[in-house]
């Protein structure tokens, strides 16, 4: 453990166009080698592309497929007495939101469509509606907290 003071906590400046520190928080997620502008060009491209499929608010999709795509719990790799356990845990609210955001990017990365934004707006409009590989990893990382349920008397 580190004898250090915990690290303060920083406000993350809300994006220009929505004014949302959670699409702030996920374009950088999305940022590649310090490019925030392209991230921000094709985060905006997939909002775009989402209110013209979906007819909705491409922000309200957003927030609606991080919503679903948040895990309430996850394991943990514990040793105890030579064996190592997967551990059940609660997930804190803010590693819940990081946990969403990196699984509904990696999930886009690996789709199949043309450009980016394409793949971005589909994985979102699946996820918002409770589809999707994102959710099978949340429906997965859940489904194993549950296997290992008897070990959550280890919790730390």
């Amino acid at each position: 453990m580190s004898r250090r003071s915990r690290a303060v906590k920083r406000p993350v400046p809300p994006d220009p166009r929505y004014d949302s520190q959670t699409v702030s928080k996920f374009v950088r997620a999305l940022m590649m080698d310090g490019q925030k502008s392209l991230a921000e060009g094709i985060f905006y491209q997939a909002m775009d592309m989402i209110e013209e499929r979906t007819g909705q608010p491409g922000v309200t999709v957003f927030k609606q497929a991080v919503a679903n795509a948040k895990p309430a719990l996850e394991v943990k790799s514990r040793r105890v007495g030579g064996a190592s356990l997967q551990v059940p845990i609660e997930v804190r609210p803010d590693r819940r939101t990081a946990l969403a955001m990196r699984w509904l990017i990696s999930f886009a990365r690996n789709r199949s469509e043309k450009s980016m934004s394409d793949r971005l707006a589909a994985e979102l409009i699946l996820a918002s509606k409770g589809e999707g590989s994102t959710i099978k990893k949340k429906e997965d990382t859940h489904r194993m907290a549950e296997a290992n349920r008897a070990f959550a008397h280890y919790r730390w």
